[in-house]
């Protein structure tokens, strides 16, 4: 039987480990959320949650500390994703282990993510000052916040909101918000995002989207399902050509998520920083 997330360590005290323990990790099954969503076994998307890890800290083979920045790809074929705060927990357990280089390091982290998500989890290790994390960028594609709307509801989520002009001419375009903020499941903590839709089709209606998206501000769920469930819905709703959907959370414990999906043959993303983040 599988676990629970109540089951977990979030939302619970949690003493610090001076030992390397990867039975911290604690994966919580895809299936569960996506039978919510009424998914079938073929997926209507491929995708990537791409972590960064901002406190990641061992010790060299002299007992020197040493500092770096992690950034983990899941792929969201994983049969399971991993909850937050146990990843923070399993980062921690790294800080008094002795190490001979950042290789062995890297090597770990392979290992201990891959056996938690079920599938093969991409790492990289840099120094402070480089990679991705060094400079900051921005969602490409048009801002929709600033409409002159106004807007009555906060959850649950209601896909009626979403609709395409059908009289319209076809469009290729990218739409942004930084209004999209859902709630830990468990905790009830604030989750704050930025999103991008990009899609070709009949043109998606800006003000239904953005309400759409504000709609989740009280709904409770973890970043990979909420982005899912906007995946689904724009879909559904609007019948895009092509879609790809991607949000960029702010960090909660050293720790940000960006899922990323998309129904287009094509790489995946760049882990690019933003102000938020």
């Amino acid at each position: 039987m599988h676990p629970t997330i109540h089951d977990s360590p979030l939302g619970k005290i949690s003493a610090g480990n001076a030992c390397y323990d990867p039975s911290l990790l604690f994966p919580i099954p895809r299936s569960s959320g996506r039978s919510a969503l009424a998914f079938g076994p073929s997926l209507p998307f491929h995708g990537v949650d791409i972590w960064n890890a901002y406190e990641l800290s061992w010790l060299d083979a002299r007992g020197k500390p040493q500092v770096g920045l992690g950034e983990f790809r899941i792929p969201a074929s994983s049969p399971n994703l991993i909850e937050s705060k146990s990843l923070k927990l399993y980062l921690n357990s790294l800080n008094e282990l002795r190490c001979v280089d950042a290789a062995q390091v890297r090597a770990l982290l392979i290992a201990d993510l891959s056996a938690a998500a079920g599938a093969d989890v991409g790492v990289e290790l840099c120094r402070i000052g480089t990679g991705p994390a060094s400079t900051l960028a921005t969602l490409a594609g048009e801002c929709i916040d600033d409409l002159d709307i106004a807007i009555e509801h906060y959850g649950p989520p209601q896909s009626e909101l979403l609709a395409r002009t059908v009289d319209a001419p076809r469009v290729e375009e990218s739409l942004v918000s930084h209004l999209l903020k859902s709630n830990c499941p468990v905790t009830g903590q604030p989750d704050w995002a930025s999103v991008q839709v990009v899609y070709a089709g009949a043109r998606i209606e800006r003000a239904g989207l953005l309400r759409y998206l504000v709609s989740y501000r009280n709904h409770d769920d973890f970043h990979e399902q909420c982005v899912e469930r906007i995946f689904r819905d724009i879909l559904a709703r609007c019948a895009p050509e092509r879609l790809t959907v991607q949000a960029r959370y702010t960090r909660r414990g050293g720790l940000d998520i960006n899922p990323w999906r998309s129904n287009v043959d094509t790489a995946e993303p760049a882990n690019s920083r933003l102000q938020r983040q």
